[in-house]
């Protein structure tokens, strides 16, 4: 992966929130990216969210230390392979257009993501074959690995989803 700190550091977003959820079909409290840094069609994209204390999730996860569940941060990488799987295909999706799990694999959980973090989310595309979409997926804080993950994702009405 590359250094997404310094990356983030030095780019303007070529997404602002607008164009995300043009992108997604998520919204609060489950829209999990504020921004795209980079995107490269077909290859990567790094994305950004800002993790607040105002997320729903801390006052019971947990309510000494507020840490973000992984699996969130394995949904915000999900999302920002959603964005680059639609801008790879051309498209804009439709309102009824979703993509499920169809694996995670190679999971990691390295450090907790705390209120106050920007976690930068890098996904590159690995495969796309008869509509299932393989990435390699990385989340990190301050230019330190906090998790990866193997995604695979495929439309609603291929392969068995959850």
């Amino acid at each position: 992966m590359t250094d997404p700190t310094r990356a983030a550091a030095s780019m303007a977003p070529v997404m602002d929130i607008q164009r995300v959820m043009r992108h997604l079909p998520h919204r609060y409290p489950f829209l999990l990216i504020d921004r795209v840094l980079e995107l490269v069609k077909a290859e990567r994209i790094l994305a950004l969210k800002n993790v607040t204390v105002n997320e729903p999730f801390f006052p019971g996860h947990f309510p000494t230390r507020p840490v973000m569940p992984g699996v969130l941060i394995i949904e915000a990488m999900a999302q920002a392979a959603g964005i680059l799987t639609f801008e790879t295909a051309g498209i804009l999706p439709e309102p009824d257009d979703r993509f499920f799990f169809v694996g995670i694999d190679k999971a990691r959980f390295r450090k907790p993501v705390e209120p106050g973090d920007q976690l930068l989310l890098e996904v590159k595309l690995v495969r796309s074959l008869k509509g299932i979409w393989k990435f390699d997926a990385a989340a990190s804080v301050d230019g330190r690995e906090v998790a990866s993950a193997e995604l695979m994702v495929a439309p609603e009405n291929k392969g068995e989803a959850q």
